[in-house]
């Protein structure tokens, strides 16, 4: 036998086993399982089971927030009901306790051989004026007159002369509410532009020249107070949230409402004259950036100019004739026992701390240390 004879052979004996394998795939024999798996197939699977998992956990708290709404509305529902049953039976039992106290009050007056009392007017009667003398207003102007003010058109029980006067009271209140200025403090006192705010060097001495200087003094705390608020807005987040940025908040918030006392001395023209004049010298001079001038004039007002003895007053058996002017600015010096004066002129002095700051004077020597 040849070699070509012998490859032939051993050719055909190695097609045999392998035959055999294939016939039974093809009579329906089971293929063998892969050994590995690809990778992307089982991202895919996660990804597709991530899905469902997150789209079941999204229904599920629908269901839940939609059975939370209902049971809200219905104890919404419920809470209404006993409320207007208690309005109910409230209203019931106080027409029944007038009705019994008119019955008794008629029996007494008749007892004792008073007059009948005359029968008050029925609530349900629309009178043609109220008891102040005011005009009546039809049903259709007082239901759009409510509506514009954004009021409910009628409440529970409410006939047309309650209407009536729930109108005329929320009127008067938006009134008295636009009389109030929009500033940092709020107050009565129409402010002035800022071209006007040029306070004088004296007080002046008529009503009118007076109102017009509180108006002039009111515009100028608000301004500042609101320059020194926008400028602490305007800081970073991280300086706001730091203890040096929340004690700066903190202070303006405070000189804020220690002022108001002085908005309202200024409102009623209440302020003492000594007290004005200090305020209005040392407004006058920080409007002219002459910060040194003004904090003197500050001390003047909160300590005084007189002599604080120290130590030893007394070193011999006489009193000396200059000895009696140590006392002579006493007066002036306890200015600050009142704790709302004290409070408003502290918050005067970080007024002005802050507006040389905000408007830096042009003489470097008119910086307050």
């Amino acid at each position: 036998m040849d070699f070509a004879a012998l490859m032939s052979k051993e050719i055909a004996k190695a097609k045999g086993s392998t035959t055999p394998s294939s016939g039974s795939e093809q009579n329906g024999a089971k293929p063998p399982q892969k050994k590995y798996a690809r990778r992307a197939d089982e991202e895919a699977a996660r990804i597709q089971a991530y899905k469902e998992e997150q789209a079941r956990l999204a229904k599920e708290r629908e269901e839940r927030q939609a059975q939370k709404r209902k049971l809200e509305e219905e104890e919404t529902e419920r809470r209404l009901e006993r409320e207007e049953k208690k309005r109910r039976l409230a209203e019931e039992s106080r027409k029944k306790r007038e009705e019994e106290e008119a019955a008794q009050e008629r029996e007494r007056r008749k007892r004792i051989g008073l007059p009948e009392v005359p029968p008050t007017p029925s609530e349900n009667e629309t009178p043609e004026t109220e008891g102040d003398g005011k005009e009546d207003i039809s049903e259709e102007d007082l239901t759009k007159k409510l509506r514009e003010l954004g009021e409910p058109t009628c409440l529970f029980g409410e006939n047309h002369r309650a209407r009536l006067r729930r109108y005329r009271k929320l009127l008067e209140r938006s009134l008295e509410t636009q009389k109030m200025s929009d500033g940092s403090i709020p107050t009565t006192l129409e402010p002035v532009p800022e071209v006007d705010m040029k306070i004088p060097t004296a007080v002046p001495k008529d009503a009118e020249g007076r109102h017009f200087l509180f108006r002039q003094l009111a515009s100028y705390f608000n301004m500042v107070l609101f320059e020194w608020e926008l400028a602490l807005a305007k800081r970073d987040v991280s300086v706001k949230q730091s203890l040096q940025g929340r004690q700066a908040y903190n202070a303006m918030v405070q000189s804020r409402e220690n002022m108001t006392p002085l908005f309202r001395k200024f409102e009623k023209a209440d302020v003492d004259d000594s007290v004005l004049e200090h305020i209005v010298e040392i407004t006058h001079k920080a409007q002219l950036r002459r910060y040194v001038d003004a904090n003197d004039a500050y001390l003047r007002l909160s300590i005084g100019k007189a002599a604080w003895p120290i130590g030893v007053t007394m070193v011999g058996i006489h009193e000396r004739s200059a000895r009696e002017k140590l006392h002579q600015g006493d007066k002036q010096a306890h200015i600050l026992s009142d704790e709302s004066t004290r409070k408003y002129l502290q918050s005067i002095k970080r007024c002005l701390s802050f507006a040389q700051t905000r408007w830096p004077p042009d003489d470097q020597l008119q910086i307050m240390g």
